[in-house]
């Protein structure tokens, strides 16, 4: 079964719009755990506009399935994830003042400034994951970099789901292939939803986790966080 990491970035930007601890991400996390979630992802930015450093040092004791840290490997970030030693270290390329991860990683070219990166999570014993647009032909230099997974961003799959679901499917799968035959585990992100996440999820071989935020909190306003993650998990199911 494909596991459920739940971005709790959303629960922080309500937070810091009014100040104070409340909605508390400490609590957040705590919950989507009870509740099955598989995972907590975060994504701290330098300008703490969500998720702030002390944030990341909060929550490391507090999670006990599978911390996962995304955000762009400059040097306080690396700093950073080095001391907290989460489970897992996702790498974006995002700018500092993008509202959301773009763009995946152009492998080929920065082959050997995320060797020397991973080299160095790898070291400290952190999984790595490489952010990467579904391209085929990237997977290979991603596979050169020692990384351990790839995390599929999927905003373009989302955006032409209701157009041509199976057209928009068809370049992440062909990824995903490729993916498989370099050792790589697979990860995706980005715009999944209750609505896309089912044919995403059945149609994607050896996809081994999925990181959703933004549409989970949405639905989480109308649903309820418990009955809204265990919604994701019967979306992820096999039966």
């Amino acid at each position: 079964m494909t596991k459920l990491s739940v971005n709790i970035n959303k629960i922080a930007t309500i937070r810091n719009a009014r100040g104070g601890e409340t909605p508390s991400v400490t609590e957040a996390a705590i919950k989507i755990q009870e509740y099955g979630g598989q995972g907590i992802t975060i994504h701290p930015r330098p300008d703490e506009r969500h998720i702030t450093r002390k944030d990341v040092y909060d929550l490391k004791p507090i999670v006990t399935t599978e911390f996962n840290i995304e955000g762009n490997p400059h040097g306080p970030f690396i700093d950073m994830v080095l001391e907290v030693k989460p489970e897992q270290v996702t790498l974006v390329p995002d700018a500092d003042d993008a509202i959301t991860s773009n763009a995946g990683w152009d492998t080929k070219k920065h082959l050997d400034f995320l060797t020397e990166i991973i080299a160095e999570f790898k070291n400290a014993g952190i999984r790595t994951s490489i952010f990467l647009d579904p391209n085929p032909e990237l997977v290979e230099y991603a596979a050169k970099t020692g990384t351990d997974r790839i995390e599929l961003y999927t905003e373009a799959y989302a955006k032409n789901y209701t157009v041509n679901k199976e057209l928009a499917l068809k370049p992440y799968y062909d990824t995903a292939v490729v993916a498989a035959d370099f050792g790589l585990g697979l990860n995706a992100g980005h715009d999944l939803s209750l609505d896309n996440l089912k044919y995403f999820a059945d149609n994607i071989p050896n996809l081994l986790e999925v990181s959703i935020g933004h549409a989970l909190i949405s639905e989480a306003l109308y649903m309820g966080l418990e009955n809204t993650v265990q919604a994701y998990l019967k979306r992820l199911a096999k039966w």
